[in-house]
């Protein structure tokens, strides 16, 4: 305000000097944010020569040193705030002892640098508190996009799965089935009708179980039905379907059934139906035997056949049952049915294993699954 309200009579008037000194001691706070002790320095070098060579006003406070010493206080690390502060603290020493060289001023003008620190410091605080708690966001969103991939790459490779077991038995009953179709025409009618039945049959249920996955990925604007998915109730009509393609199914059940998780109760069906896929696709068996066996918090499925066993036939599909998580022996191939039913006794904490038959010729096809788990301290 001396600079622009007239000075009061007696005093001398406001120089271009002294404008070019005010000016010169503010400029540089320009930099401060580059080189903050250098800024410091030229502000406290330029007050000292006003105060001493130049006959003008001056501000009451050195507002423009104050921050600066916030700036350094702020963003320099701590051995130069230290050399700072002790620079400083003589710096204002010898000003005051140039003016008043009343402990009051002294005092005042340390308090007010003291408070200047304090803000720096305080600031420093906050912006790395700022910068810990964004990194912090920015790694949860990462970790959630990760984790979503990882949904999504699950969810592909279940619903893969799942297209894999119902087109895959689907189209190997329908084309046994056509196969044995030429035959029965020329030699037993009445089988040609069934067999053209089935494969009709077949082919409903297939478009059935394709529709119902599908109108789970397809975006509605409402529910749509849903048809559960098929489990152990409906083996005995999967069954069925196969025996009309050929080889004799025996269906055997025993250790008292008991009601299954549903998850569990669609992975024993699509088990054995990848089982029986593989048999009428590979095998050229005559007779199939299908075991069911509850154990005590477990399931245990076999399906094994009398026909050409891994070394004819199944090694479309591989031999060991991988991912499982358990053991197994057979022909290496390149197919996915027998990694699906790996993957599927895995997913319900169990093993599986296939190879050839221990008591004659043919495949065999072994899972267990976990139907419940043990409860703690049991």
């Amino acid at each position: 305000m001396p600079f622009v309200l007239p000075r009061e009579p007696g005093l001398p008037p406001v120089t271009w000097t002294a404008y070019a000194f005010t000016t010169l001691g503010v400029l540089p706070l320009v930099w401060r944010r580059r080189r903050p002790v250098l800024v410091l320095v030229v502000i406290l070098l330029v007050g000292g020569v006003y105060r001493v060579a130049v006959d003008g006003p001056g501000q009451p406070l050195p507002y423009a040193g104050l921050m600066a010493f916030y700036t350094v206080a702020l963003q320099c690390p701590g051995r130069v705030r230290a050399w700072v502060g002790a620079g400083s603290v003589g710096t204002v020493a010898a000003s005051v002892g140039l003016s008043t060289g009343t402990a009051r001023e002294l005092s005042f003008t340390l308090f007010c640098a003291g408070a200047s620190y304090a803000l720096g410091r305080l600031q420093y605080t906050r912006q790395a508190y700022t910068a810990a708690v964004e990194d912090r966001a920015a790694q949860l969103e990462r970790a959630n996009r990760i984790e979503a991939e990882q949904a999504a790459a699950r969810e592909r490779a279940r619903i893969a799965r799942e297209m894999h077991d119902v087109l895959s038995h689907a189209v190997s009953i329908m084309i046994v089935q056509a196969e044995a179709g030429p035959v029965a025409v020329r030699r037993a009618p009445e089988r040609a009708e069934a067999a053209f039945e089935a494969i009709s049959e077949t082919g409903r249920e297939a478009m059935a179980q394709l529709r119902t996955m599908l109108g789970v990925l397809r975006e509605t604007d409402g529910p749509e039905p849903r048809e559960p998915q098929p489990g152990v109730a409906a083996l005995p009509t999967l069954l069925e379907r196969v025996r009309r393609g050929g080889p004799e199914v025996v269906y055997e059940e025993s250790g008292g059934a008991a009601g299954l998780p549903a998850a569990v109760d669609t992975a024993v069906y699509r088990i054995v139906q990848e089982a029986l896929t593989n048999v009428l696709k590979h095998a050229r068996a005559r007779r199939v035997s299908v075991r069911l066996h509850h154990g005590d918090g477990e399931l245990a499925v076999t399906v094994t056949d009398d026909g050409r066993g891994p070394g004819g036939g199944h090694g479309d599909d591989g031999g060991a049952a991988g991912g499982a998580g358990g053991g197994g022996s057979g022909a290496a191939g390149g197919g996915h049915g027998l990694i699906g039913i790996g993957e599927r006794a895995a997913a319900h904490g169990g093993t599986a294993w296939c190879g050839p038959r221990r008591d004659g010729p043919g495949f065999e096809v072994r899972a267990v699954l976990v139907t419940s788990r043990p409860e703690v301290g049991s």
